[in-house]
């Protein structure tokens, strides 16, 4: 794959987006308050109600998240 300008690279690891596009997802779903965790020294982050409303806005579907 050859980079240009317009096009940037996105990374499929497993069953999730890696890399830098993942990276910024991440930062962006946790400062609008869509995913966050139970306490900070938590190793994982839950989809709160206002993530629930706006991830099914985009027509994500959540029932497909494991618990």
């Amino acid at each position: 794959m050859t980079k240009t300008p317009d096009k940037k690279p996105a990374k499929v690891c497993y069953e999730h987006i890696g890399g830098r596009l993942g990276m910024l997802l991440m930062e962006q779903f946790i400062l609008k308050g869509w995913i966050s965790k139970a306490d900070p020294g938590d190793k994982h982050y839950y989809i709160t109600e206002k993530g629930s409303l706006e991830f099914t806005k985009l027509g994500i579907d959540l029932s497909q998240i494991k618990s």
